[in-house]
């Protein structure tokens, strides 16, 4: 007998094929921080390492975070550019930014498989003070030799010697985070996105950042907001009763 959990069973193969190259969004699993191994090896559990990923929901299209991604650091460049002062502070007076560990700072990349939660922030300025130290019209900014430095961080009083970042000539590591961070003028919280167009929000659901800086018109706001869990359909559809809860207890990575 066909049912709501063997339906696809008692199609041709071809019909099963057809839905494997099909993907629907399943969930919005917003904010991940440290579950973020936790929250993939459950979707690994329930979709298998290749029947889920993550996407954003982009100007009324789904794409993948690699493109969301690059509406995430233009708002940190926009932000940045209005604000020379901010620019001159962080040329002058540091070497390096991060956000939750110090080891942040060997980052170069946003995929980041290897780490215990994703960090967004200290990567977009870092890109962005680069390229400012390139470009003439940005004296407050100017080229700076690779190479290892002792920097003081400002929140713990500790010298940590790590590499001196592109256009950062200064002695001071500074930690992008919470309100009482250094540098929460840099907060993803606080940056607002570049473009109206990305505003999103879900009433009734309130996470971290829509407590602080500027609250749903902040970057983070698109990045958590926008973010959707989607499933490859024929996973879906064998994955049976637990259709009804898809993101099991959380969701998937930040």
């Amino acid at each position: 007998m066909v049912d709501r959990s063997s339906w696809l069973a008692a199609l041709p193969p071809s019909a099963a094929a057809n839905l494997a190259e099909v993907w629907i969004p399943v969930g919005l699993p917003g904010f991940s921080g440290t579950e973020k191994a936790a929250r993939h090896a459950r979707l690994d559990a329930r979709y298998g390492a290749d029947g889920w990923r993550l996407a954003h929901v982009v100007r009324g299209h789904l794409v993948s975070t690699a493109e969301a991604i690059r509406e995430y650091e233009e708002s940190y460049r926009a932000f940045l550019r209005d604000r020379r002062p901010l620019v001159a502070f962080i040329a002058e007076h540091c070497g390096n930014v991060y956000d939750e560990s110090v080891a942040n700072v060997f980052d170069a990349d946003y995929d980041q498989p290897h780490t215990a939660s994703n960090h967004y922030q200290d990567i977009a300025v870092r890109r962005v003070v680069a390229e400012l130290a390139d470009d003439p019209a940005w004296p407050e900014v100017s080229p700076t030799d690779p190479g290892d430095a002792d920097l003081l961080d400002l929140g713990t009083g500790r010298t940590e010697r790590v590499p001196r970042a592109y256009g950062f000539r200064g002695g001071a590591l500074l930690q992008i985070r919470e309100p009482d961070s250094p540098g929460f003028m840099l907060s993803p919280a606080v940056v607002p996105v570049h473009d109206p167009d990305l505003i999103t929000t879900l009433p009734g659901r309130q996470e971290w950042y829509h407590l602080e800086g500027c609250g749903h018109l902040s970057v983070e706001a698109f990045w958590q907001m926008s973010k959707v869990v989607e499933v490859r359909y024929d996973r879906f559809v064998a994955s049976g009763p637990v259709r009804d809860d898809p993101l099991g207890a959380g969701g998937a990575a930040g």
